[in-house]
């Protein structure tokens, strides 16, 4: 089957373009696989990190083209152009927000007039962490072109059902990352990042946005609950907000000596470094669908908090791989406490690699193509 990928993909950096890059390579075993990346995915003034591209990446193959610029519609008339050219059997659209649905519903709109194809959303979020003016008209403008979907939480399932879309809905879980190299010693790991080896580590790791709840973990870092233990955390990502609110937090909770910030996006050789020295590996989300982290930190088989929010605890089996705690900063540090009193380190770990295996890239491959074979009735 030939497959057309359209989404971020290597040089550009994130989330969204490191699953396209591992869904392109598990597809490719079986298949002849496409990407229509972007040429430009946001305009600067609309960007709030430092930039777009990943230092050191480079394209994941030949047969992945920038196309798309987000705000120029003759280049949705190129990539939909080109697109006709490799006359795909399955186009797979990667969805995350709305600002990127007049170029997304556009191309495939032109595609669909020209030639017969299947096309399947992958939606990551279906509705946006922050609201945007028009967000719903917008995703139901590309949602409307898609024939089926693949969602990764029933939570987003759900949203399309509410949403009224009649297309075939399939959840597969979010595959465990393998793209961030083979773990590291902890002791080599602690020499990169200058740490000291004999404390505890608590990792939050990613862009830190309000959503994130970084405000929930620096008051449960105050917590009495966590006042004996040697505990520090690192906070390993770029602010895409402005960081002042938590510097000023981090001063009157009295934490200078227990939080490090990074400030910087993490490249992508540097990971499994933070990984290493991580004990747990905290997302305390207000909101969220999936989470890639997770899957990061199982790739490294490191035990994980997440908030009872999305679809976050169908991939967290509480008391079994990590916590899933209320979005409250005591409840997230008598989890914490839990972990290290407690010495569940080791049993999590065993379990993580029991639980991660359900999780796998094969499984992604097989929905993918029994999705789309599902669909092909529509072209009979």
């Amino acid at each position: 089957m030939k497959i057309l990928l359209v989404g971020p993909a290597s040089p550009l950096r994130g989330g969204i373009a490191n699953f396209n890059d591992s869904l392109f390579t598990a597809l490719e075993n079986e298949h002849d696989v496409h990407i229509i990346g972007f040429s430009m995915q946001y305009p600067s003034f609309l960007f709030p990190g430092k930039t777009q591209y990943e230092t050191g990446a480079r394209h994941i193959s030949a047969r992945s083209r920038q196309l798309i610029n987000t705000i120029n519609p003759i280049s949705w008339h190129t990539a939909a152009s080109e697109i006709i050219k490799i006359n795909p059997d399955c186009i797979l659209v990667h969805y995350w927000m709305p600002f990127f649905a007049p170029a997304l519903g556009t191309i495939i709109r032109r595609v669909k007039r020209k030639i017969k194809v299947r096309v399947i959303g992958i939606i990551h979020n279906l509705n946006p962490h922050e609201r945007m003016p028009a967000g719903r008209l917008l995703t139901r403008y590309f949602l409307n072109t898609c024939h089926g979907f693949i969602t990764m939480s029933s939570a987003v399932s759900q949203e399309l059902e509410e949403a009224g879309m009649t297309g075939t809905i399939k959840m597969i879980p979010h595959p465990v990352y393998d793209i961030f190299g083979e773990s590291v010693s902890r002791q080599f790991a602690c020499d990169f990042l200058g740490l000291e080896p004999s404390r505890h580590y608590l990792l939050f790791f990613g862009i830190i946005r309000n959503y994130k709840g970084l405000d929930l973990l620096l008051k449960a870092m105050a917590s009495q609950r966590l006042s004996h233990l040697d505990l520090k955390l690192l906070v390993a990502g770029e602010f895409y907000e402005n960081e002042k609110k938590y510097l000023d937090m981090v001063q009157e909770l009295g934490l200078q000596h227990k939080i490090m910030f990074t400030n910087n996006f993490v490249p992508r050789e540097d990971v499994a470094h933070y990984f290493a020295v991580a004990d747990l590996v905290a997302l305390p989300y207000l909101s969220a669908t999936q989470s890639g982290i997770v899957q990061v930190a199982y790739h490294f088989n490191k035990p994980v908090l997440v908030t009872d929010v999305g679809g976050l605890k169908e991939v967290v089996p509480h008391g079994k791989v990590g916590y899933v705690c209320e979005k409250d900063p005591e409840a997230i540090a008598g989890s914490i406490a839990d972990f290290f009193d407690n010495e569940k380190s080791e049993e999590f770990i065993r379990n993580i690699k029991i639980v991660k295996k359900r999780f796998s890239w094969q499984s992604m491959v097989t929905g993918i193509e029994d999705l789309a074979e599902e669909l092909s009735d529509t072209f009979k």
